[in-house]
């Protein structure tokens, strides 16, 4: 190369550089954190990776599903209600964000007023399984083993202030049963306790539990929701098998810190609008139990104010605590 080349190539290499440095900030994806505030494999985490490469699509980013497990949830609630109100961190919430409000004496964030509801997803029943050795096979049969023995009879759950906690408490306190909670760390972790015959029953999503339908170690009682699952049709639900006038579900939905302007949750909404439209993802929900449903973002956080309250009657009602 000549030196009297070289003044002629230097302002294009500049160019070039300026020009390269230019795109880049353009280029850059915006990455969107969905915390999921319990561990790999739990419902939640589940839920949340069934659509997240479709909403990341939808808003032109990157959605990663991150796992922040601790405290019946409230670690990751907790660090999702202190983040930036820009968008891009939301968490994956159920019941359970509510139920720990009610059980949780010290919190370092409001579960109803530090956040926004941006996406309903939709919602989904449990299922009472009980060990083959109770001998029972409905709600009612189930209900008389254990009150013949008050207090023998054990339950587990994914924890403390969970919804698999609050949902078998809910159901001992109606049916009037005695029995002791065992909290694991997760729902496999409780299910596997009974199937080894060390509890005799558990509150499990649907999920978690339909590969042992047919499994001889355990027996399905009933269906925790107002109606029938269409995911296990020939399974009553507990008010029709023997405690009337009893259910308990789960919404599940996309909440941000409160301050999130509305136009960033609008947009949230109806990128998720469209997910929720999209046959493949409906068919992933609909494997995991879960009855998805689109909702506009007003009659989204009127649903989560209602169920605010509830969540309080049913804490209550059920004698659930947390130490």
């Amino acid at each position: 190369m000549t030196r009297a080349f070289l003044p002629r190539l230097l302002p294009l290499l500049a160019a070039s550089l300026l020009g390269l440095a230019a795109a880049t900030p353009a280029q850059a994806q915006r990455v969107i954190r969905l915390v999921v505030p319990f561990g790999t494999g739990a419902v939640q985490d589940t839920v949340a990776r069934a659509f997240n490469s479709e909403l990341g699509q939808a808003l032109g980013a990157s959605v990663i599903v991150e796992n922040r497990a601790g405290a019946g949830g409230s670690v990751g609630t907790g660090m999702v209600a202190k983040a930036a109100p820009d968008g891009n961190t939301l968490v994956l919430a159920a019941a359970s964000h509510h139920f720990v409000g009610h059980l949780y004496k010290k919190l370092d964030y409001a579960p109803l007023k530090d956040f926004v509801g941006v996406s309903y997803i939709g919602n989904s029943g449990y299922v009472v399984v009980a060990a083959s050795s109770l001998n029972a096979g409905t709600t009612r049969q189930f209900i008389d083993a254990v009150k013949a023995k008050p207090g023998a009879f054990n339950y587990a759950s994914a924890g403390n202030g969970s919804a698999t906690h609050l949902g078998m408490a809910s159901f001992a306190a109606k049916a009037g049963l005695q029995m002791q909670h065992i909290p694991m760390k997760s729902t496999g972790e409780a299910v596997n306790e009974v199937l080894a015959g060390r509890v005799q029953a558990v509150t499990s999503s649907t999920i978690g539990v339909m590969q042992f339908k047919d499994d001889p170690r355990v027996k399905f009682i009933a269906y925790t929701g107002k109606e029938r699952s269409r995911f296990i049709a020939d399974l009553p639900t507990a008010a029709e098998s023997g405690l009337p006038g009893w259910s308990f579900d789960s919404w599940f939905g996309l909440l941000a810190p409160a301050a999130l302007p509305r136009a960033e949750i609008d947009k949230i909404n109806t990128a998720m609008q469209k997910v929720l439209a999209d046959p493949v993802v409906q068919e992933r929900l609909a494997r995991l139990g879960v009855e998805s449903k689109a909702m506009p973002v007003d009659d989204f956080n009127k649903l989560l104010r209602a169920d605010w309250d509830n969540a309080g009657m049913i804490v209550k009602a059920s004698g659930a605590t947390v130490e």
